[in-house]
């Protein structure tokens, strides 16, 4: 189970580079694994457009990460996240569960900012 907490130490610092922008499929998406000692902060990206949104990888319902295979966050059309183990399924733009044992709750912002075509922390 993930549960991210702003103090959790393995959280990336603010400005902290994950890809370029043209490295993220449009749509696709693509997670990020960090460790410090015993701690882990798991994260993914969402691309639509020049539009890339952040969320903690941890489904509302359960705690678990939502993708069972690397960067598979979502739906075969592109246009929902899809949580593997329960098939809820959540807005790419907001993370509102929209379908499943989770509808209506959300998922955990991470906030990142694009800068010159890098794709950073906040």
């Amino acid at each position: 189970m993930i549960r991210d907490t702003p103090d959790n130490p393995a959280r990336p610092a603010a400005g902290t580079m994950l890809c370029r922008l043209e490295d993220l499929s449009d749509p696709g998406a693509k997670g990020f694994r960090f460790r410090q000692d015993k701690a882990l902060f798991a994260g993914f990206l969402v691309r639509r457009g020049q539009t890339v949104t952040g969320y903690v990888d941890s489904c509302p319902h359960n705690g678990w990460p939502l993708a069972v295979f690397d960067d598979l966050y979502l739906t075969r059309t592109g246009d929902r996240i899809l949580c593997a183990a329960h098939g809820a399924v959540f807005r790419p733009g907001d993370g509102v569960c929209v379908g499943g044992p989770c509808a209506g709750q959300s998922l955990t912002p991470w906030t990142i900012t694009i800068v010159q075509g890098e794709v950073r922390t906040t």
